[in-house]
């Protein structure tokens, strides 16, 4: 049962799952997806077996675990995991993740939790892209709960109080883990940093001291590494749009960057899980010099987690115009990079001195917070 002050942003119920997805999967997109992954005479029986799903649990045994490992395979040219140690499958967690994907990262977690019997999560999604029915049916039936953004200050303060009491709500009394982003929307200049608003808000809701509010949810940090940036191109235009006026998203920028995300090659990819955090050394009791540390302590640990690619290093050594790192990659993975960078730079309309800059650092910047 959910609190009626949750009822706008929780996912769906189990008596809910069965018609999104019947609904689902007469959507346009869903079925590209499908001809992506898998042969025509194969959609049928995949449509059949969602349209005969029930629960959530079964939604992610039944179909979401194969069609996240089909994807990365697909996608990608190998896959790892390392942490999962650190986790018990008997304790709710709090995973704050660094967020490159916009459906793959939490997906990815997903699929690895469930390949490894740990009940997969809740997860936080953006209130800007439920505006898709495709995306509520999906992120609804996939235990994903809304977090509502913009509005005056008054809202956003009722909307922070909201999804604080839910996360806790979640974690403490349920006995469900969540997954969240590090901080609004996809890090899109490679710089993988934590918002103070975010440990606030998480603080909001609790009734014991700060450091008792904070360990109640066993915040866990997890990274994310691709070895290719998914939607680089979009990334990099949109960091260099930035840079000199408002940007502004199309009509249905959303939807293409979640279906890019899922198509396009990434490389090699690696998902790491932290230690359980544990602020009990923490001295600290104003409420927001603790959060500060706190990002601090989950920001290093993402970084120090972070697979660093032959790509990153190639990217930092080009900004710095050195070969300090030359050790670290190939004169052939240097010229199979230099090309790809040609290839994205060439793509995009204005100064190409700038948009250099930016695609560089966008793979640069996992070196520099791992080095400072």
């Amino acid at each position: 049962m959910f609190l009626p002050e949750f009822e706008d942003i929780r996912p769906f119920n189990d008596n809910e799952i069965n018609a999104a997805l019947n609904r689902l999967t007469s959507y346009p997109q869903f079925k590209s997806v499908l001809k992506f992954l898998y042969p025509e005479a194969e959609h049928s029986k995949i449509i059949t077996l969602l349209n005969n799903i029930h629960t959530a649990a079964d939604l992610q045994s039944k179909f979401m675990r194969k069609l996240v490992f089909d994807v990365v395979e697909k996608t990608s040219t190998g896959f790892s995991v390392s942490g999962i140690e650190n986790l018990s499958p008997d304790i709710p967690y709090l995973f704050i993740a660094n967020h490159r994907d916009i459906i793959l990262d939490s997906a990815i977690l997903q699929a690895v939790l469930n390949k490894n019997n740990f009940p997969t999560t809740e997860i936080t999604f953006g209130s800007n892209l439920m505006s898709f029915p495709l995306i509520v049916d999906f992120g609804k039936a996939n235990r994903m709960f809304k977090v509502n953004r913009g509005g005056s200050p008054r809202e956003i303060l009722t909307n922070s109080k909201i999804l604080s009491a839910y996360i806790r709500h979640t974690i403490t009394e349920k006995k469900a883990s969540v997954w969240i982003a590090q901080r609004n929307g996809r890090t899109k200049d490679g710089d993988d940093k934590t918002e103070i608003a975010l440990l606030k808000m998480l603080n909001m809701s609790g009734s014991k001291s700060i450091n008792e509010n904070y360990n109640e949810l066993n915040i866990v940090p997890v990274t994310i590494s691709y070895e290719i940036e998914p939607c680089c191109t979009e990334k990099v235009n949109e960091m260099y749009i930035s840079s000199f006026k408002k940007y502004e998203k199309k009509p249905g920028e959303d939807i293409s960057s979640i279906l890019k995300g899922l198509t396009q090659n990434k490389g090699k990819i690696h998902l790491t899980f932290g230690k359980v955090l544990n602020n009990k050394n923490l001295e600290l009791q104003n409420a927001i010099e603790n959060a500060k540390e706190l990002c601090l302590q989950i920001d290093n640990i993402i970084y120090k987690n972070f697979n660093l690619w032959p790509v990153n290093y190639i990217a930092f050594d080009l900004i710095n115009e050195n070969d300090e790192h030359s050790d670290k990659y190939s004169n052939k993975e240097k010229l199979e990079f230099i090309e790809y960078k040609n290839k994205v730079i060439s793509e995009i309309d204005g100064d190409k001195v700038e948009i250099e800059k930016i695609f560089l650092s966008l793979y640069a910047n996992p070196v520099v917070n791992r080095l400072t």
